[in-house]
């Protein structure tokens, strides 16, 4: 299949990632929000991380310039019907993912692949939704977006051959990244193993054994993680990976994946990571640790 235009369906941090780095491939991006407040919020974070990269010399004014041509706002689902793929990347929220796949099924063609972002969530329960499960496939980018070079491509029960096909030559061939085949399974490959490691983390500062500083440079150091995990989950967004954890424990029914009470305190505090400034550690607006 030829793609040119890509419909994405949430205007969050990954929705702005996912469209920043599409439209800096030569895609047109369609980006659909629930309404128009939230669709220019989306866009002028998606002008400010590009002034930011300009600032550091990443880019030039021409190609921030030609970046945000390529970015479409839309409010309406009927305007994705000329897409060549949907991605969706709304919340981690199964009945709103169902909901978003039930309308897109009844606005576009059913060659169409629809695509999910998701990092938890069943596959095949979202395809359920649709009257062309087949054309169903998750699509799980990791943040960053435009600096993490893999792709999950997650195959529910009735994705079609053809499907995954398509959608991996357009991870590799199209986006360059690393695509790796997953089948359905709760928390998939990377948030399974990766929540497991900040959980036991945060076990391990939460007996005090060690303080945070030096849990997160003992395997940032040790074993030349970029990151430490509990600044991993800072980034992440530490709602996002109490979400995930208990996502998996419901799921597998395993004590291993009970989230830590440490975390459940830090969410109830509202010290969330990145996103509200303090975490385990403190950051700017920049996102750059204090």
């Amino acid at each position: 299949m030829n793609f040119k235009r890509i419909g994405v369906v949430g205007g969050g941090t990954m929705g702005q990632g996912i469209s920043e780095m599409l439209a800096g491939k030569g895609l047109d991006v369609l980006l659909v929000e629930a309404n128009e407040e939230k669709l220019n919020q989306a866009y002028d974070l998606i002008e400010l991380s590009l002034d930011k990269q300009l600032e550091k010399w990443a880019i030039t004014k021409a190609e921030k310039k030609l970046i945000l041509s390529k970015i479409h706002k839309v409010t309406h689902y009927a305007e994705l019907g000329s897409c060549d793929m949907i991605i969706e990347t709304i919340s981690e929220d199964l009945n709103a993912k169902k909901e978003v796949f039930n309308q897109l099924d009844q606005v576009c063609p059913s060659h169409i692949i629809l695509a999910s972002n998701t990092s938890t969530l069943s596959l095949t329960e979202i395809a359920g939704s649709t009257k062309y499960p087949e054309r169903v496939i998750g699509m799980h980018f990791i943040y960053p977006v435009a600096k993490i070079n893999l792709v999950e491509i997650i195959r529910g029960l009735k994705t079609s051959e053809q499907t995954f096909a398509e959608t991996k030559g357009f991870v590799e061939e199209i986006l360059d990244k690393r695509g790796i085949m997953v089948n359905e399974s709760p928390g998939f490959v990377t948030s399974r193993i990766i929540c497991l490691m900040i959980n036991e983390a945060l076990h391990v500062f939460g007996e005090g054994v060690a303080s945070a500083e030096d849990i997160d440079d003992s395997m940032r150091v040790g074993y030349q993680f970029q990151y430490g995990p509990l600044e991993m989950a800072d980034r992440f967004g530490l709602d996002s990976v109490l979400a995930a954890l208990e996502r998996m424990f419901r799921e597998f029914g395993e004590l291993k994946y009970r989230p830590s009470f440490v975390l459940k305190k830090m969410v109830r505090a509202g010290h969330l990571g990145v996103k509200t400034g303090e975490g385990f550690f403190k950051y700017d607006k920049d996102g750059d640790r204090i």
